[in-house]
């Protein structure tokens, strides 16, 4: 299928493949903390004031926990969308501030971007770790190396299933999802900045039919 070609040229331009690692060889991980017939969701480009709360219902109602990668100007601007990931048990993951390609940045930016995103969050939710980092477009650079530094670990993915703009039907999510899930993938969502109620729609029908299908729904590994 053509998607899946696209996703993959992506993936290569962007240096982001299965056991991808930045220049100094730190980790960008892209598998499930256990393994196995597992799979961990992970949502970008949040917090939405519109979706996400959707999508922490969706979440809800079938019990599956996942990690949120958010932007730290719109932490800002949603603070109780934050708070409601938090309460709902789902964990967080620092997406820089405002999107920007980090990948040619110098560590010293790239530290002040995590820093200020990060507090932004604590001011939020205070207490609440960030264990992730994710860059924006993938575009990792010497990220990793500062993310590490940080105590964060760096998330990549396996398979991202294309739902930003103009965003697929639902139907065609879901077939994505379908096709692209193997066993111990981290996959990549968006529920923010923009309309992502296609993906909510997906996430709602997909979730069921793995489960079936003997699928557990597990954290990114570490």
């Amino acid at each position: 299928m053509r998607w899946r070609t696209v996703l993959l040229t992506t993936g290569m331009l962007l240096g982001l493949t299965t056991g991808a690692a930045g220049a100094e060889g730190v980790a960008i991980v892209d598998s499930t903390r256990h393994g196995g017939r597992t799979v961990a969701l992970t949502f970008d480009d949040g917090p939405n004031p519109v979706d996400t709360p959707r999508l922490l219902r969706v979440l809800r109602k079938h019990h599956v926990k996942a990690t949120f990668c958010l932007w730290g100007e719109r932490v800002e601007q949603h603070p109780e969308v934050v708070r409601a990931i938090v309460a709902e048990g789902h964990k967080l993951c620092n997406h820089s501030w405002s999107h920007d390609d980090l990948g040619s940045a110098t560590p010293e930016q790239i530290k002040a971007d995590l820093e200020r995103t990060n507090a932004a969050i604590g001011r939020v939710v205070p207490g609440v770790p960030v264990r992730y980092f994710r860059a924006p477009y993938g575009s990792w650079g010497v990220t990793p190396e500062v993310a590490a530094s940080m105590g964060m670990t760096s998330l990549g993915w396996r398979l991202a299933v294309g739902d930003w703009d103009p965003p697929p039907s639902t139907d065609e999510l879901v077939q994505r999802l379908r096709d692209g899930i193997t066993e111990g993938a981290v996959v990549l969502l968006h529920d923010g900045p923009a309309n992502r109620a296609n993906t909510v729609d997906a996430v709602d029908r997909i979730v069921p039919e793995l489960r079936r299908d003997g699928y557990r729904f597990d954290r990114p590994a570490r």
